[in-house]
């Protein structure tokens, strides 16, 4: 059975949705940072430029919350928390990957305009 074509409300509704939950400029960094071996709250603080501690914090419970980082506390002295991405956050990549690349050209696009 063939997929039904999205109306142009629906398509802009899942846009807004996706918007949401990766919206601003800390979320995506965050994940980028966890996935590539940054797990503790400093790590991440440090592989993050910029970042406050406050910001940091309030971008992880979101993350959490909608499901793409996974906090695990461990019962040690001192306590130790992880941060791990999810699988359902993996699904994310593919997009991630064509925003670096529309990044990258976007900057050359922009650099080849102030040579004219």
């Amino acid at each position: 059975m063939a997929k039904k074509e999205l109306s142009i409300e629906e398509k802009i509704k899942y846009v807004q949705d996706t918007l949401f939950v990766i919206s601003g400029k800390w979320k995506l960094p965050i994940l980028m940072a966890i996935n590539n071996g940054n797990n503790r709250f400093r790590d991440l603080q440090r592989a993050v430029p910029n970042i406050t501690t406050r910001v940091l914090s309030k971008e992880l419970k979101d993350l959490e919350e909608n499901r793409l980082v996974i906090r695990t506390v461990y019962d040690s002295l001192p306590v130790s928390v992880l941060y791990t991405v999810t699988p359902y956050c993996k699904s994310l990549k593919p997009l991630v990957d064509e925003m670096i690349k529309w990044g990258e050209n976007h900057r050359a696009e922009l650099k080849k305009a102030r040579k004219v």
